[in-house]
């Protein structure tokens, strides 16, 4: 799985965490998780556009 893909799963199942009234803890979990693979993302595309 190509980290778009990774990307777009993950969004995917914070949407649903949120829709479900999931705990707190459990969405920040995931929305940290989230933020460091679009981080990785941006250093992958800063590096190919040097």
């Amino acid at each position: 799985m190509n980290l778009d893909e990774k990307i777009y799963h993950l969004r995917k199942k914070l949407d649903d965490s949120i829709s479900n009234n999931e705990s707190y803890e459990k969405i920040y979990s995931i929305s940290l998780e989230l933020d460091e693979l679009i981080a990785e993302y941006y250093r992958n595309e800063a590096c190919k556009n040097k």
